[in-house]
């Protein structure tokens, strides 16, 4: 996986915004605060490329980087209480829009905390993904957090309640850098079942 040219293409707030799909894209997905910019930062080896906010909700947009051999998306962050119900009808129509679209989806990276059970919001996106056909993983992030004892039954339990979707979970921490090359050789066999 080719990172040296990445570069920021573009942000949409509203579907009809959204680019035509061309190179294959890999999502990331996950609710507010749950370490999506600190992925894409490790995974893309940029420190500020997405931005990394100690504010949930901040994420309201959809935004795609542009890589030699993929599209990077980043959705916005669901799940945060203290936004309006506007604002969250319009994170709806912007993420449903996208993934209604014909798009050129290679993976989608679902990203839940290790340090929890996953939320009813992650719960249903993981069932979406599963139910619409989508290929798609889980990161779980934040593993830092945890002793080994508590890492190995929280990685055990998202593997047996995954199990039911067909899906891999990887373990990942953004402070120490464990699961970045896991993740990214997982990201390049996707993109090499597309043909890239």
């Amino acid at each position: 996986m080719n990172t040296n040219n990445v570069k920021f293409l573009i942000s949409c707030g509203i579907s009809s915004q959204l680019p035509q799909s061309g190179l294959p894209e890999v999502v990331f997905s996950g609710r507010s605060n749950v370490g999506k910019s600190s992925l894409i930062n490790k995974i893309t080896n940029r420190k500020g490329l997405a931005r990394v906010s100690a504010t949930p909700g901040k994420t309201a947009t959809i935004n795609f980087f542009e890589l030699k051999e993929f599209m990077l998306v980043d959705l916005p962050g669901y799940g945060y209480a203290k936004v309006s119900d506007a604002e969250k009808e319009r994170w709806g129509e912007l993420v449903e829009g996208y993934f209604a679209q014909d798009r050129n989806f290679a993976l989608i990276v679902q990203i839940c905390d290790i340090r929890h059970k996953p939320t009813a919001d992650d719960v249903q996106m993981i069932e979406y993904l599963s139910d619409a056909g989508f290929p798609f993983i889980v990161v779980l992030t934040k593993m830092d957090k945890l002793n080994k004892t508590e890492l190995k039954n929280q990685t055990e339990y998202y593997k047996e309640f995954l199990s039911q979707y067909g899906a891999e979970c990887y373990p990942f921490s953004a402070l120490k850098g464990d699961g970045t090359e896991e993740i990214k050789n997982v990201i390049d066999k996707y993109l090499k079942e597309e043909g890239v």
